[in-house]
Parts: C-alpha cells; sequence; structure tokens
C-alpha cells in the first residue's frame, strides 16, 4: 500500500466511523487529463480521488468557498494544499466561508506541474510528477512552487497535518478537533522522537527554497522597479481577465474593471488618444493588475493559479508573490496562519507605522 492508498484508507475510515459526513478532495475525470474537486459521501468512489493531485486546475479554497459560503451543517474533511487551506484561512476571515464543520486536513507538498506543459505530455507530467514527490519538488515544478517554503504545516493553520517521509505518513494533530479524529480512529499522533526526521527534511528544505526565493525576486525585482518597466512586463496581457477569475481571493461577484464605470463611449477614446497621441488597446490594462494587487496582496498566499491561467505567459503569480511578501512583512502578517489574527487592514493599531513617522530622513528633512 502507498502512501496515498494509506490516506485514503483513513479517509475511509473517517466516513464509516461518521468522524465527517462527507470529503471534498480532487478526483480524476473520466477523460484522465485533469482533475475536479468532488464532495464524495459513498466512500467507495475515493478510489478515484488523489490527495496530490500533479496539476491545481482550480485552487481548492474557491471550492470550499462555493460549498460553504452560506454555512452548513454537514461535517466536511478538506484535504488541500498548504496554499490552498492558507487561502481558505483568509478567505474565512472575509467571510466567504464558514468553518464551523469543516475539518482541514493539509498535506506535504510538492509543487504542481505548469497546466501548459501537463497537457502537452500527460505520460511524461505523471512520470514527472512522480519523481518530484520522492524528492519533495524538482525544477520542472511552477517557478513560485520551486521557492515555496511553506509547502508543509509551518505558517498554516489546519486541523491535521499529513506528512510524508518515505513509506510512512505521519498524522500530526494541530487543534482540538484533530486530536479528536484520531482518537476515534484509534490512531496515536507520533511523538516528537518519531517526526525528527521529517521535521529535520522539511527544515532543510526550507531553507534551501528561501534562499531561492530571495534570489529569485531580487533578479525580478530588477525587471518591475517602476511603472514603465511593470508596463513591460505586462505589456503582453490580452485583458481577458483569467489571472483575477482563478485566484481564490479576488471574491467580488461585480469587479470594478468589468463595471459600467470603465466602459467609456467612444468620443471619451478619441479625446484620450489625441492627447497622448495614440491610445492602446485594450486601455488601462497596468491599472487593473495595479488596482487586483493593491486589493488583495495582504491576503495573496502565492498558490500560482494566476499564471497557471495566464493565456500570455506572463509572471503574474511571480509579480503578486513579490509585492504580496514585501507587503505583508510591513504588517507583519503571514497570510492563512491563523483564524484569529485578523487581517490588517481590517483593523486598527495606535501605533501602527511609528517607525515610518519617524524615520531619520524624515528627521532630517524636519531640522
Amino acid at each position: 500500500m502507498n502512501n496515498f492508498d494509506k490516506i485514503l484508507e483513513f479517509l475511509k475510515d473517517g466516513l464509516d466511523k461518521r468522524c465527517f459526513d462527507a470529503v471534498l478532495i480532487p478526483v480524476k475525470v473520466p477523460a484522465g487529463d485533469s482533475y475536479a474537486w468532488v464532495l464524495i459521501k459513498d466512500k467507495s468512489l475515493l478510489q478515484d480521488a488523489s490527495p496530490l493531485p500533479p496539476i491545481m486546475g482550480v485552487q481548492g479554497a474557491k471550492a470550499l468557498s462555493s460549498i460553504t459560503r452560506n454555512g452548513g451543517r454537514k461535517k466536511i474533511a478538506a484535504v488541500m494544499r498548504p496554499c490552498e487551506i492558507r487561502a481558505a484561512v483568509e478567505l474565512f476571515k472575509l467571510e466567504q466561508i464558514e468553518l464551523k464543520n469543516i475539518f482541514l486536513i493539509s498535506i506535504d507538498c510538492p509543487g504542481v506541474l505548469p497546466l501548459k506543459e501537463w497537457l502537452e505530455n500527460i505520460d511524461k507530467g505523471k512520470d514527472t510528477f512522480k519523481k518530484a514527490l520522492e524528492k519533495w519538488g524538482s525544477g520542472n515544478m511552477r517557478e513560485v512552487c520551486q521557492m515555496c517554503y511553506r509547502f508543509s504545516m509551518a505558517d498554516t493553520f489546519q486541523d491535521l497535518h499529513i506528512g510524508i517521509m518515505k513509506e510512512k505518513v505521519l498524522f500530526i494533530p494541530n487543534t482540538s478537533k484533530g486530536r479528536d479524529v484520531l482518537s476515534e480512529l484509534d490512531i496515536t499522533p507520533p511523538a516528537d522522537k518519531d517526526i525528527t526526521e521529517w521535521k529535520d527534511k522539511v527544515k532543510k528544505i526550507a531553507e534551501e527554497r528561501k534562499k531561492k526565493r530571495k534570489q529569485a525576486q531580487s533578479e525580478l525585482r530588477t525587471k518591475v522597479a517602476g511603472l514603465d518597466k511593470l508596463l513591460d512586463i505586462f505589456s503582453r496581457c490580452i485583458n481577458c481577465h483569467n489571472c483575477m477569475r482563478v485566484c481564490p481571493i479576488c471574491y467580488c461577484r461585480q469587479c470594478y474593471f468589468e463595471s459600467e464605470k470603465v466602459k467609456y463611449p467612444p468620443q471619451d477614446y478619441l479625446a484620450r488618444a489625441e492627447k497622448q497621441g495614440a491610445l492602446r488597446f485594450l486601455p488601462d490594462t497596468l491599472l487593473f493588475h495595479i488596482g487586483r494587487m493593491s486589493h488583495m496582496t495582504l491576503s495573496c498566499i502565492s498558490c500560482g493559479t494566476c499564471e497557471d491561467a495566464c493565456p500570455m505567459e506572463i509572471p503574474v503569480a511571480q509579480v503578486f508573490s513579490l509585492v504580496a511578501e514585501e507587503t505583508q512583512e510591513l504588517f507583519d502578517y503571514r497570510p492563512g496562519a491563523s483564524i484569529d489574527e485578523p487581517i490588517p487592514l481590517a483593523t486598527y493599531r495606535e501605533e501602527e507605522f511609528q517607525e515610518v513617522e519617524y524615520s531619520p530622513k524624515q528627521e532630517k528633512r524636519s531640522a
């Protein structure tokens, strides 16, 4: 029995013993070329489920939001990647998900394959992903996945984390709900000494990815510094808004950039073209990306779905991840790490940003 089979057996036992009423998990579609989120009550249907599919067609938090936005009494076990769970936690804070009856299960993640490469050669993709599982990632994963250091249970709120180590599956509870479920299933949580090797490996890989992330972001920063360079990055944008539609944090039912407010009459376009000498169509492309960035940057969890969805292969996720990380550092905020920590812009602290107010530069200016 491989590790995925062990996880599926755990879920089947949970359904049998009524620890949860249903399981939300990716399931391979009949064509075999993709995966869909399915809410399963019949344990026999778990045979085609995959706790870690090779691709992320739909971000798991979006699926969970569609099920629980209006509440629900059924107990659901949601098996998701750490970044998907972090997005779910942020949506909970934004009142787009109800977590009361949700049992969040995260799992060590090697990353996902770019959708384009997967669809070009699915057999090769399966083999590549299998090797990535053994190595805990590879250079074939998406760019943001290769430098993700939150691929395990750290910085993520979950009821239960599943650690994978060689032929071992470690069921590690993180809340009382997690401990209660393990108790009902007669599973003893691993002692600290039993997970030392796993912890050491997670720490080692996380440190390596932090270094890679720092280097990649340093290089990217020089390419996007200033409006002119940022416009160059997004110059291929065709305003399809796919990045917005797949983003789990962009939950608005009506986006300002798709409203009547930005649909100008022809004479307005002509006037702008005359004033500027020329007018790019569609106009306000950069405004859309900056607007979306400012809207969700504090809750961005660097899942990479926006970049996967871009038909023009713009490094959207890498740019957003760079901006998000710097913004989140300013507020000392880690999205998805806690369900109790409010999103910074929803709170007010009297002495917030005091170090900016009394910066050396300002003291010199006032003198």
